[in-house]
């Protein structure tokens, strides 16, 4: 074979490889790169996350009830104390002597209840001997009368009889009498007791208000005041008038606040995980047990009824997390995030999130029954109808050997962190366009597709 010949040959073949090879590229080059990826079936969990602190269910500022300067503070900051535990008291010095002085007027008034209630005993014993006495001198008159009637004795002798016999009556009344003025003596005189030990009890009152104690078994979590400063009974939270503030931490929540746009999922008894800034790698497991009415605004932590404002701004609820246990790490204060588990589905049908898009569902239509076909202008009278928006997917179809895409609306059920659920539009194992954004921002139906398995990572842009 001669030289012209393989020559000839030779660039035969290049001027047919380059009529495919641009063949291909042109091909290629109406084809749009996505990311794709299937729905799928698996357990599916909804979560709302808040932040917020720790907090003591019960806590009380232990006050100050008497005046005076405090001279013995038993307590500091962070020690664990139990009901009844002596906190802190204040001078008494006062209020023990009015103690003593009283201790010492009741034990004199019980020592004339004694005396008054010996006379009582003597009058008694007075009021039998004169009842004797009578009953004597009644014998005696009546012996007299029936001699004297007999005329067996002179006039002057049974007179002496009458007399003796009246003034032995008199005797035994005046004798009742003195028993009676003994009793309401002692009466009185008991009552004067029981004044006396009323009065000690305000009096042990005022002594017990110089000693504070521990109210229940719990935690110091502040101390504002020092040994040998003066405090006194005030309002609540003035200066002078807290000793100190007690928290029970057998009962331990997390105050969190939620967006507005997940309170609506939150429920009493839904089970939270929480986990404590100060200590990591560490979960509390809990349960909501308060969900906030009102709204509270984000700059300034006010409710929407207090705000004299009318701007409108983001806004937060109060959700209280109670933990199933106390622990002794947990301080009052500590930041806290709470991740409520608002649903759970074991066996739901899933697709990214990033998948959904929105898309005039007309429009769609048409584009996917033009698919491959010149693109046509459709003749229009008036204004053009207004786009009906609606939520769905590209799924990914292949059609005469070739990839497309068409939009299809789905419905929704709960969200998790990277996934959604679908309720109707797709089935199980369907492919679907997942990215990337700009890719997906653009995507029209019945555009030729092909997969992207670039592992480049996506820009910022592409992940918003």
């Amino acid at each position: 074979m001669s030289v012209k010949k393989i020559v000839l040959i030779v660039v035969v073949l290049l001027v047919v490889a380059g009529i495919v090879a641009g063949t291909v590229i042109q091909s290629q080059s109406n084809v749009t790169k996505v990311v794709v990826g299937k729905a799928v079936r698996q357990e599916l969990v909804s979560i709302v996350s808040g932040t917020g602190q720790i907090k003591p269910k019960t806590y009380v500022n232990v006050g100050a009830t008497a005046f005076g300067r405090i001279t013995h503070l038993n307590v500091k900051e962070g020690d664990h104390v139990k009901a009844g535990t002596i906190l802190a008291t204040v001078e008494n010095v006062q209020p023990q002597a009015t103690v003593a002085a009283q201790k010492a007027t009741i034990d004199s008034s019980r020592t004339d209840v004694n005396s008054y209630t010996a006379a009582e005993k003597t009058a008694a014993a007075n009021i039998l001997q004169a009842r004797a006495d009578l009953e004597q001198k009644r014998l005696d008159y009546n012996r007299a009368r029936s001699l004297y009637e007999e005329k067996l004795i002179a006039k002057q002798d049974f007179d002496s009889k009458q007399a003796a016999f009246d003034m032995a009556t008199a005797t035994l009344a005046q004798r009742q009498a003195a028993l009676d003025q003994a009793e309401a003596q002692t009466a009185s005189q008991r009552a004067h007791v029981e004044q006396a030990l009323a009065s000690q009890r305000a009096n042990f009152d005022s002594l017990d208000k110089t000693v504070s104690r521990a109210p229940f078994d719990g935690l110091v979590t502040n101390v504002p005041v020092r040994e040998g400063e003066t405090v006194v009974v005030g309002i609540q939270n003035a200066g002078g008038s807290t000793i100190m503030t007690l928290a029970d931490m057998s009962v331990i929540t997390a105050e969190v606040k939620v967006d507005e746009t997940d309170i609506v999922n939150v429920r009493f008894n839904q089970t939270v995980d929480v986990t404590v800034d100060a200590l990591p790698g560490r979960v509390f497991k809990g349960h909501v047990t308060e969900v906030g009415d009102q709204a509270l605004l984000r700059t300034t932590g006010l409710s929407t009824t207090q705000s004299t404002t009318g701007t409108e701004e983001a806004k937060d609820f109060k959700v209280v997390v109670t933990l199933d246990e106390a622990s002794d790490d947990l301080r009052p204060g500590l930041s806290t995030t709470a991740k409520i588990t608002t649903a759970r589905k074991p066996d739901a049908l899933t697709i990214p999130i990033q998948a959904l898009v929105q898309r005039d569902v007309a429009a769609e239509k048409v584009l996917a029954a033009n698919a491959g076909k010149p693109a046509t202008v459709a003749a229009s009278s008036g204004a053009p109808a207004k786009p009906q928006l609606v939520q769905g997917v590209y799924l990914i179809s292949d059609n005469r050997k070739k990839l497309h895409v068409s939009f299809v609306p789905v419905t929704t059920g709960i969200t998790g962190a990277t996934e959604i659920e679908v309720l109707g539009g797709l089935k199980n194992g369907d492919e679907i366009v997942t990215g990337r954004y700009k890719v997906l921002r653009s995507l029209k139906s019945g555009i030729s597709v092909k997969r992207d398995t670039s592992v480049d990572t996506p820009t910022a842009d592409e992940k918003s």
